[in-house]
């Protein structure tokens, strides 16, 4: 397993390339949408929303991510045992300060993490979550949340997710106005439009895929880290076992599906639940629960 500098240099790394890439999107769709408009104002006007777009996710993606998951904060005196729980495995995880406890009224069961850095950082829990797992089994899942903040998970995922909306905002711009233009389409080179066409069609689905290369190989290590932290992976696994198998849906916005422990949108019937599978941001449930059993067996 990777040591936690090098994890932390990795996510250091993506963080620069996700807005660098994002970035790249954003104004490369602002080009084509003052092409086609033939106002060069649109071009200027994209690079001024591309970069405040990406202060704006370092600044505040994680209220903006709280606010959208309809969490609400809850003081260390109306939950102290849970409190305690964070309290404990933050500190044996040697993070410089203990995460704030947020709540979501949902009888789904779910968690995610959120933040800029270790020392500001949120966890977020369900009600469903906190009344239907054991201890072990919500420690396990909070083990597993911590360590999102320690590797710098949080940072990472809270940027491609504000900037995969913003891109699918502008590619449905582009979109919008190529279709309605009524300006002299003879005016505009084919090639352009066609490339312009396929860079707004597709351009939402490579941010997809963006997040999904990177959350998946994190979910893994989060669960790995969680395993170290409480000793006891079975109790994670079996955590991920009845979320699994128990959950109903969870009410939320897509746009932070990716931060959840496991997909909340996951009981999708059908080819909407191939579609989903094919891009999700989620390795399969049963292949963690498998390897954090083959812990305890090795």
């Amino acid at each position: 397993m990777k040591s936690a500098y090098s994890i932390v240099a990795e996510n250091n790394f993506r963080t620069i390339f996700l807005i660098a890439v994002f970035s790249g999107l954003v104004l490369a769709i602002g080009y084509l949408i003052a092409y086609f408009s033939e106002n060069r104002i649109f071009f200027w006007i994209s690079v001024i929303f591309g970069l405040g777009i990406n202060l704006l996710a370092m600044l505040a993606g994680d209220s903006a991510i709280l606010a959208l998951s309809g969490a609400k904060k809850v003081e260390r005196s109306d939950m102290p045992e849970i409190y305690e729980m964070v309290d404990n495995l933050a500190i044996t995880a040697g993070l410089p300060k203990t995460p704030e406890l947020y709540v979501i009224d949902s009888p789904a069961l779910n968690a995610f993490a959120t933040g800029k850095t270790p020392k500001k950082s949120y966890v977020v829990l369900t009600t469903g979550i906190i009344g239907r797992l054991n201890k072990a089994e919500l420690e396990g899942v909070i083990a597993h949340e911590i360590s999102h903040i320690k590797n710098y998970d949080i940072r990472v995922m809270m940027i491609a997710t504000i900037l995969a909306g913003v891109v699918a905002i502008m590619a449905d711009m582009f979109l919008r106005l190529s279709i309605f233009s009524s300006g002299d389409e003879k005016k505009h080179n084919g090639i352009l439009v066609v490339i312009g066409m396929l860079l707004a069609f597709f351009a939402p689905i490579f941010a997809q895929l963006i997040q999904l290369a990177i959350s998946r190989k994190r979910e893994y290590m989060a669960d790995a880290s969680a395993a170290l932290l409480t000793r006891n992976p079975e109790a994670l696994a079996s955590a991920l076992e009845k979320i699994s198998n128990y959950s109903p849906e969870l009410q939320t916005s897509p746009a932070i599906a990716s931060l959840f422990i496991v997909n909340p949108f996951k009981d999708k019937k059908g080819f909407i639940n191939w579609l989903g599978s094919l891009f999700s941001t989620h390795p399969p449930v049963e292949e963690r629960i498998r390897i954090l059993r083959g812990m305890v067996s090795g």
